[in-house]
Parts: structure tokens; sequence; C-alpha cells
């Protein structure tokens, strides 16, 4: 039912020689214009088309469907862009043409449906988006509804592919940030659990970025370990990385909640593979860097600013570190008091022994400025080359 406008203009107070004019007659109007922007990109890379073709097997008859793999994929990706990610949201929006335009829809009015009902809506409603999603993956042309079976593993390698050709020659570096966070939930969703840290139940997703490249995204549950599979998702990544640059430097970075001895000795036994975790306070740790801490509250006693002090030494878990690493502490004394932070690093690089510094001349710039994304605390294994550096802010 369409809506009864109002076809006379209303008139305003003018702004100076300007008339203000009120009107209702704009015809098929669309807020989500936005959205032509990503299609532009989208016809530059082509990586939703790709997508769909690659990464997805239909078994359904190709003479009995209106909607194929290609524009279900750009509908949905596009919708999530435009805030559309419930499948609920789709049935309000069938009828927006931009919508249809962005789905690569013939006719994006939808003035070409097969049947009557449809006409007007272009796009597929949210049960067909359903039977997309929600296909399981030994599904086949037997199966009676759900027929789009999507091939995780070749999703993986296409998000690889498309970081590795967003070069034109192989980096020197890249860096692997690995993080988890929460995707809250408000229903009983299967797999739901009550997460400590973020107060709320919720799912524990990992994400694998390299600057603003997303390389992998697993959704998990919130009962689950933060580094639990992240061993296997390196080895995949890692593998992708050196068949196109067997050169490069790769350093994986995360917070303590990665720091576990199973990804330390991934990247341990991989030439050019270092890493930056973040390394969790205890007793013995910050009992290593009490000359420091006190050397830093002299030195803000007497000059009123913060002072920082550095030190690396070695050190080993009592029961879940299968060998000795080396770790990089900071004393900070602040004017609300001490602040001890630990990371722990590793470079392949050639063996240096610790020692005390008071600035971070005995740490490479490089690696700190890496560390400080994450904590002050820094461990490496015995092997951190020393070189040029530069103060921290």
């Amino acid at each position: 039912m369409e809506t009864e406008c109002i076809r006379e203009q209303m008139e305003f107070q003018q702004l100076g020689r300007r008339a203000a004019i009120g009107r209702f007659d704009g015809g098929r109007i669309s807020s989500d214009a936005g959205g032509l922007l990503l299609r532009e990109v989208e016809s530059r890379f082509h990586i939703l088309k790709r997508l769909a073709k690659d990464c997805f097997r239909d078994y359904r008859d190709k003479d009995r469907i209106e909607h194929t793999v290609q524009s279900l994929i750009l509908q949905r990706v596009y919708g999530i862009a435009l805030g559309y990610e419930d499948l609920n949201d789709h049935d309000s929006i069938r009828h927006d043409v931009v919508m249809g335009v962005l789905s690569e829809k013939p006719d994006p009015s939808g003035r070409d449906r097969v049947r009557e009902q449809d006409q007007g809506k272009a796009i597929a409603g949210r049960s067909t988006l359903n039977r997309l999603e929600l296909t399981p993956e030994d599904a086949n042309e037997k199966s009676r509804y759900k027929k789009i079976v999507a091939d995780g593993g070749k999703i993986d390698e296409l998000m690889v592919t498309v970081f590795i050709e967003s070069y034109e020659s192989a980096p020197s570096e890249v860096v692997l940030d690995v993080d988890a966070t929460d995707d809250p939930l408000y229903g009983n969703q299967e797999g739901k659990y009550f997460h400590g840290y973020y107060a709320e139940y919720c799912y524990l997703p990992l994400y694998i970025f390299s600057g603003e490249h997303l390389l992998c995204a697993r959704l998990r549950q919130a009962n689950e370990d933060p580094a639990s599979g992240v061993c296997e998702e390196l080895v995949r990544i890692v593998k992708k990385l050196r068949e196109a640059w067997p050169a490069v430097r790769i350093i994986v970075r995360g917070d303590s909640g990665f720091c576990r001895d199973e990804i330390m000795k991934y990247c341990e036994q991989n030439r050019q593979l270092d890493y930056v975790l973040g390394l969790a306070k205890n007793s013995r740790l910050i009992k290593a860097i009490d000359p420091e801490m006190a050397e830093a509250q002299e030195i803000h006693q007497s000059t009123q600013k913060s002072a920082r002090v550095f030190k690396d030494f070695h050190y080993r878990t009592r029961k879940s570190w299968s060998c000795e690493r080396r770790v990089v502490g900071k004393a900070e004394y602040l004017a609300k008091g001490e602040i001890p932070a630990l990371s722990l690093a590793r470079s392949a690089a050639r063996r240096r022994m610790p020692g005390r510094c008071t600035r971070i001349s005995t740490v490479p710039a490089g690696i700190w400025k890496i560390v400080s994304k994450n904590s002050n605390w820094v461990c490496l294994p015995t092997e951190l080359p020393r070189h040029g550096c530069a103060p921290i802010n």
C-alpha cells in the first residue's frame, strides 16, 4: 500500500534571498545511497564476486531460481555494511531500488519478478538468505531446501590471497595481530556461555589482522581459552604468506591471553617468524624489577615527571613453558604511583646477554614500538638484536 503523500509544497521562512520549500513528491527515495561507493570498490577488486564464484557450490536448478549465489552474497554483505545485519531487516528493504542495484539485479525495481506477489521486490527475502547461511556442508542436489554449500577452506584462502594481492611487491615485514573479542548474545543461542571478563553472555570470536586487512575470523564459544585454535590458524596463514613471499619477516603480536607455549614454540621453530606477546604480571616478575622501580621512583621525585626504567632478563614459568625466554620489563613511576608492566618477544637473530637499562637503548625501537601496542612488559627468548632505537610515547 502506497503512502498518501501531500502533493502540495510547503513554504517556510526564507533564508536571506533563498526560499525554503518542503515538497513530498520525491518519488522513490533511498537512505542507502552510500552503498554505491562500496559497489565502486567491488567493481575494481571483485572480492565478493570471487567469493561467490570460488567459495560456494550451488546445487539448485538454475531454471527455477531468481536469485543467483552472487546476488545473494552481494545483498548479504552490502546489507551488513549498511546496518542490516539481521535477516529480518531484508524483508523491509526488498523494495529499495538501491539494494537492487547493489545486488546487480537486471531490473533493480523488481518489476520483472515471476510471481505477482514478488513484483516490486528485487532482492531476496529472509527465508532465502537463511537457506544460504544455514546449508550444511554435506548438502547436495538431493537436499530438499538448503542447497548452497559454503567451502570454509576456500573462504579462508581467499582472505589471505586478497591481502597478498594488495601489495605490488613483497614487503620486508608483516605483522599479524591476533585478538579475541566479545560477540554479545541476547537469546538462547547454541553455545551460549557467560564470560567473566566481559560480564555478559557472548561468543568469543578469534580475529587475525594485518593492518586493516582481515586474514582470519573464527567464531568460538566463550568458554574456550583465548588462544584456542590460534596455532592452527597461524600455520595456515604463514604457509600461504611464505609461498608468495619466501623471505618476508613475520611478527605475531598479541596480548597476554596469547602467551602460550604452543604458539611461542611454533614461532621459535620457524625461520623469520617472530612474536611479541603480552605477559601477565606475577610476584616473581615484579620482584625482578624492584631495583628498576626504585630507580624510576627516585627519578620521578627529583624531576616531578613520569619516569621509566627498562630491564630485560631471562625467565621461565615453573610448569607451563618448555624453555627459558627473555622478558623485557618496564618500571614506570607516575604521580599516581608505580606501574610495573611486562611483555614477551622473540626475534630470530643472534643471542645477546640480558642487562638492565635506564633508556630504551638496549631494546630495538622497532620491537618496542610493536610491544607498546599491547603491553609494556616484553618477553623475548634469548635472541633479540640490539640496534637503533627511539623513545616510547
